[in-house]
């Protein structure tokens, strides 16, 4: 199966790798925990866990996030499918 890759773009694939890209762009944009916690309405325990890699941070609660770093989430469909 062909990659689809953005340039610049980080393939997600476990808790972990999301929780270091959230810790890298948070960090990129000069912003502490506390800051972050402010922003998007979560607290710094939370965000603590989900740059930690915690698995059972809520969908809903990372995308909060995501959003409050300007992080855009992209799935591809699989090579070949015809959508």
């Amino acid at each position: 199966m062909k990659e689809h890759e953005e340039p610049g773009a980080t393939r997600i694939s476990d808790a972990k790798v999301i929780g270091q890209l959230i810790r890298e762009t948070r960090k990129s944009q000069g912003l502490t925990l506390e800051t972050l916690a402010g922003l998007c309405g979560l607290s710094i325990r939370f965000l603590s866990e989900l740059e930690n890699g915690r698995e059972t941070c809520s969908f809903v609660r990372i995308m909060q996030v995501l959003d409050t770093l300007g992080i855009e989430l992209v799935a591809l469909p699989p090579e070949g499918d015809a959508r």
